[in-house]
C-alpha cells in the first residue's frame, strides 16, 4: 500500500498502541519488537516501508546500524528515531545517515503525526523519483538525441562520452528549445549516478526566498508559514543528479550559497543548526551565455568556474536541418500514439517548408508544428496548411515586435515567459522616457511592482543618475495620452 509503517520497538505495549492509532488513520502498520525481526522485515522480505518509527535502543543493538544497513543497500524509506535520552553523537549519525527525524520520548501524539506525516510526503517524492528512475533507464539513452547529421553525430558522441565519466558538474548551453533538458537525463540515466535520483529546478520560475528554501531545505519555524521540515532539492538529490536550468536567473546572493555547498559538500538547511555531507552531480543550463553574464557582473565567475568543469554547446535546428526527416517521423509517431492518429506520409512541400524556415524556437518549436498538424489531419497525410510557420511568412520572425500601440509577442517557442516579461516592461519604459510611475500606470500594475521587475531584469542598467531623475515623477514630462492608454497585446 502506498501509506506503509514500519513501527520497531521494543516496548510492547507502546507499539501496539501506536499500531492502533495509525492503523486507525489509514496506515497498513506492521510492528517489530527486535533488531532482528525488523532487519528482516526491511533487508529480506523487502516490505518497502514509505516510513519508518524506530526506537534507537533495543534489546539486540541499535536502530542506527540497521539505518546504515538499509541505505547501503538502496533500500527506501523516512526513518523518524526515538530516543528516551538526548545524545549529540547519536544525532548527528543519523542525520548524517539522511534520517527524517530525530526526536525523544515522551513526544505527543499531535507532533509525532506531523511529522509522519512530512515523512510520508517525502518518502512518496522519493517513490516517483525511483520509479522514473527506472523508466528513465530505458527511455534515456544517448540515441534518444535523435538525428544523423554530422553536427548532430559528433554531439551524441559528446554526450555519449560524459555519459561514461562521473563529472561532479557541467554547463549544457544553446538556444531555447534545442533540448537542453532531455540531454541532462540522458547524461543522468546512461551516467554512473543512474540508480540515483534526478531532481530537476527552473531557476526562472521560482522566486529567489522560494528557491532558496526549496533548494536548501528548511526546519519547522525557519520563516513564517514554515510548519515542518523541508528537505531541499539538494538534499533529495543526494548520490543522484541535481539539474539547474536557467542558472543564469539565479540570485547573486544564492549563486555564493550554492558555490559554498558545492565546495564543502555540505548544507545547512535554513533555520537548522547543524550541517549536512551531501553528494550531488550538478548539471546546470541556460541559454543566455554565461560568459557574458560574467562579465556584466550577472553571473559570479568563481561559480562559473566550478561549474565549468564540463561544458556542452547544442547546436541550433537551422543548424541540423538533415535531421529533419528523422525527428519528424519521430513526433509523428509519439503524436499518433497519443491521439489515435494515423499520419503516415509527408508530403516533400512539408519538408521544403521545413528547410526555408529558420526555427527560432528550435525542436521545441518543431514538436508544436508537428503536434498542431498530426492533431487537425484528416487522414494518413500530414497537412501542410496547418503548419503555419512564420505566421505565413515562411520565415521565422527574429522576436517580438511593435505594431503602433500594440505589441507583438511569438507564441511559437523562441521566447521564454521572463523574455516576454522583460520585453514588455522595457517597451513601456521606452514609451515613457523610463519614467517607471507612467509605464506602471501604462501597464496596469503598482509602481512598486514594476521597479522589482525593473530591478530583476536590470532594465535600468547602464542608466545612472539619469535612470533616478527621470523615475521623480516631478523631473519626468508626463506621459503622452497614446503612451498611458496603448493597450499591449
Amino acid at each position: 500500500m502506498a501509506n506503509s509503517l514500519l513501527i520497531i520497538e521494543d516496548d510492547a505495549a507502546f507499539g501496539r498502541e501506536l499500531k492502533r492509532h495509525f492503523a486507525g488513520r489509514g496506515w497498513d502498520v506492521d510492528l517489530a519488537t527486535r533488531l532482528a525481526e525488523a532487519r528482516k522485515a526491511v533487508l529480506e522480505d523487502k516490505h518497502d516501508p514509505l516510513v519508518i518509527i524506530a526506537d534507537m535502543s533495543l534489546p539486540d543493538g541499535n536502530a542506527l546500524d540497521l539505518l546504515e544497513e538499509a541505505r547501503a543497500a538502496k533500500a527506501p524509506g523516512e526513518w523518524i528515531l526515538f530516543t528516551g535520552y538526548g545524545s549529540v553523537p547519536d544525532s548527528v549519525r543519523a542525520l548524517r545517515l539522511g534520517a527524517y527525524d530525530f526526536i525523544e520520548k515522551p513526544c505527543p501524539i499531535a507532533r509525532l503525526e506531523l511529522v509522519v506525516a512530512g515523512a510520508r510526503r517525502s518518502g512518496l517524492a522519493q517513490r516517483r523519483l525511483r520509479f522514473q528512475g527506472a523508466d528513465g533507464s530505458r527511455r534515456y539513452t544517448p540515441q534518444s538525441y535523435i538525428g544523423r547529421s554530422a553536427i548532430t553525430e559528433r554531439t551524441r558522441q559528446m554526450i555519449a562520452k560524459l555519459a561514461q565519466v562521473p563529472f561532479s558538474a557541467l554547463i549544457i548551453g544553446g538556444e531555447t528549445g534545442t533540448g537542453k533538458g532531455l540531454v541532462a537525463r540522458i547524461l543522468h540515466h546512461s551516467g554512473p549516478r543512474a540508480d540515483g535520483p534526478m531532481v530537476e529546478v527552473n531557476c526562472a520560475a521560482l522566486p529567489r526566498e522560494l528557491l532558496e528554501s526549496q533548494l536548501f531545505g528548511h526546519e519547522a519555524g525557519a520563516f513564517t508559514g514554515a510548519k515542518g521540515r523541508h528537505r531541499g532539492y539538494m538534499e533529495q538529490a543526494h548520490e543522484g543528479t541535481l539539474f539547474l536550468d536557467e542558472i543564469a536567473e539565479m540570485d547573486l546572493e544564492l549563486q555564493t550559497k550554492l558555490l559554498t555547498v558545492l565546495e564543502d559538500r555540505r548544507l545547512r538547511r535554513l533555520g537548522a543548526e547543524k550541517t549536512i555531507d551531501i553528494d550531488v552531480q550538478i548539471i546546470a543550463a541556460s541559454n543566455h551565455s554565461l560568459d557574458e553574464r560574467v562579465r556584466d557582473g550577472r553571473f559570479r565567475s568563481d561559480l562559473f568556474h566550478r561549474l565549468s568543469v564540463f561544458r556542452l554547446e547544442l547546436p541550433p535546428l537551422r543548424d541540423r536541418l538533415d535531421d529533419l526527416e528523422e525527428l519528424v517521423t519521430a513526433l509523428i509517431d509519439e503524436y499518433n500514439a497519443r491521439s489515435g492518429r494515423r499520419v503516415r506520409r509527408v508530403p516533400a512541400e512539408a519538408y521544403r517548408a521545413m528547410r526555408d524556415y529558420d526555427w527560432p524556437g528550435n525542436v521545441r518549436e518543431l514538436r508544436n508544428v508537428v503536434e498542431r498538424a498530426v492533431l487537425l489531419a484528416d487522414g494518413e497525410v500530414f497537412p501542410v496548411e496547418w503548419m503555419q510557420l512564420g505566421h505565413g511568412t515562411g520565415r521565422a520572425r527574429r522576436g517580438p515586435d511593435v505594431d503602433g500601440d500594440r505589441l507583438i509577442i511569438p507564441l511559437d517557442g523562441s521566447m521564454a515567459l521572463d523574455e516576454m516579461d522583460s520585453y514588455i516592461i522595457r517597451t513601456a519604459l521606452e514609451r515613457t522616457g523610463y519614467n517607471v510611475t507612467a509605464a506602471a500606470r501604462a501597464l496596469g500594475t503598482t509602481r512598486e511592482t514594476l521597479r522589482y521587475r525593473v530591478q530583476k531584469y536590470q532594465l535600468m542598467d547602464g542608466r545612472g543618475k539619469e535612470a533616478d531623475r527621470v523615475d521623480d515623477p516631478a523631473n519626468a514630462p508626463p506621459p503622452s495620452p497614446a503612451a498611458d492608454e496603448a493597450p499591449i497585446g
